[in-house]
């Protein structure tokens, strides 16, 4: 069991539980597993696996109510109980994916990212990000949320200094496998502070679907790239509201939202083309690569970055 309880019995429970849905006989799981969790109320995994039998039932309120404990028994969200919440209606607007979520995502997800993404689901993100950067020189590159190190292998060669940040230990060291970056470093991109470092090109390849509100991180870039610098990164596309957490539980952000967040960071040369980033159960998930640049034209110097922060 990937996040046992402690309790040697209840596990066992557990896992005969899980031996139960997946033979298809959810009530026998939701029977086994509910009594199971008297003996581990403080159990975050136990309840959300629990409010996800409930889920797959049919039996919304039931999940639901799970998922809150889950909550109460770890704030910090792991598994991402308050998005489930929302996704039900039954929660506050979440705005962030909470990042202990993101981080316990991928560390699971580390070892077979690179062939679930690529082969699995046909990502192109790195690709159509350096169709829009080109072929020229970059100088200082930064690979916001850099994962396996997918987009900077693309970037690598035309970097003079490389450096890549992500939440996940085991998705960075996976990327220092593979010998690209210059530097790597632990850091949570919804929660960053302005520093001394400016960087000549900011990329974030399909990151921001995690992130969900993008106005602080990117104030954050506004304020963190040298003069000349580029934004570029990809979003998945939402055909109407601002920003919209869909059933995947990534989010998706409108062309509107985007255009008009990067003006008030000022930026004032953006591009946005909608592109084909993946593929998600046999369907095109439609999104869009954006590049934006110019900063502070005809601006105070950190006055774009002051009102993107805000």
């Amino acid at each position: 069991m990937i996040f046992p309880s402690g309790d040697l019995n209840v596990d066992r429970r557990a896992g005969f539980a899980e031996s139960m849905a997946y033979l298809g006989d959810l009530d026998a799981a939701i029977e086994v597993l509910g009594e199971a969790m008297g003996q581990a109320p403080g159990w975050a995994a136990g309840w959300f696996r629990l409010g996800e039998y409930f889920e797959r039932a049919g039996d919304m309120t039931g999940a639901v109510a799970c998922w809150k404990k889950a909550l109460a028994a770890d704030p910090a969200d792991p598994f991402g109980a308050s998005l489930k919440c929302d996704l039900a209606g039954q929660g506050s607007v979440v705005e962030q994916m909470p990042a202990a979520f993101v981080e316990t995502l991928f560390d699971q997800y580390a070892p077979r990212f690179d062939a679930s993404l690529v082969e699995g689901l046909s990502y192109r993100g790195p690709q159509e990000i350096m169709a829009e950067l080109g072929t020229g020189r970059m100088g200082r590159v930064l690979d916001l949320g850099c994962g396996t190190g997918l987009m900077g292998a693309e970037l690598r060669g035309q970097a003079d200094w490389l450096e890549g940040w992500d939440l996940s230990a085991r998705m960075l060291a996976e990327a220092e496998g593979k010998g690209i970056y210059d530097a790597l470093d632990k850091r949570d991109i919804a929660a960053l502070d302005l520093g001394g470092t400016r960087w000549d090109v900011i990329v974030a390849a399909d990151v921001f679907a995690y992130v969900g509100a993008l106005e602080r991180v990117v104030g954050w870039c506004a304020g963190s790239l040298a003069p000349g610098g580029r934004l570029v990164f990809s979003v998945e596309l939402s055909e109407a509201e601002p920003v919209v957490l869909r059933e995947s539980r990534r989010f998706a952000h409108s062309r509107a939202y985007v255009a008009g967040l990067l003006a008030e960071a000022g930026f004032v040369e953006v591009a946005l083309r909608q592109i084909v980033l993946r593929m998600d159960r046999g369907q095109p998930i439609q999104s869009l690569v954006v590049m934006a640049s110019g900063l502070g034209v005809g601006r105070r110097e950190g006055e774009g970055e002051a009102e993107a922060f805000a």
